[in-house]
């Protein structure tokens, strides 16, 4: 197998579209920036699994780091305006930075063999790191391994 990083990505908004990117950094949360505000309502954290229109919307960084939705500042009444017209009207904007943020590991490892076997854009998966060169579903027996990428060293579960 020739293995090598297909694509990075960031979604400063969790579960919005989120950002491709060229280089990123990587620390013991994942990767600077990623999902550091959140939509809610009054069950907790929404998800475009329920409210799939959230996909519309972009989440970025701004130059200083700060999360930005459809270019707008996350804080701001417009990006609350439009973040409720795909979420619903009782939808709020939190920043949170503790990890549980993360549905399971603060950083999404994906193959384009899982991808090719899933039969769904990429972007539905919302990786951090893509993996392209793998066969099928080659994945499955990385349990306990690591990935090697740089100077990161990522352990597969």
């Amino acid at each position: 197998m020739n293995l090598h990083v297909e694509s990075l990505w960031r979604y400063p908004v969790k579960s919005l579209a989120g950002e491709p990117l060229r280089e990123a950094v990587l620390t013991d949360d994942g990767i600077a920036g990623d999902r550091t505000v959140h939509v809610r309502g009054p069950e907790g954290v929404r998800t475009s699994r329920r409210q799939h229109l959230m996909l519309g919307l972009h989440g970025t960084l701004d130059a200083n780091g700060r999360a930005l939705i459809d270019g707008l500042p996350w804080d701001g009444i417009e990006a609350l305006v439009a973040v409720r017209a795909v979420a619903g009207i009782d939808a709020e904007l939190a920043e949170y930075d503790g990890n549980d943020r993360f549905d399971v590991f603060p950083l999404l490892v994906a193959t384009d063999g899982a991808v090719a076997a899933f039969g769904r854009d990429v972007r539905r998966l919302r990786p951090n790191i893509l993996i392209g060169g793998v066969v099928g579903m080659a994945e499955r027996e990385w349990a306990g391994r690591e990935l090697h990428i740089g100077e990161a060293v990522i352990r597969l579960d």
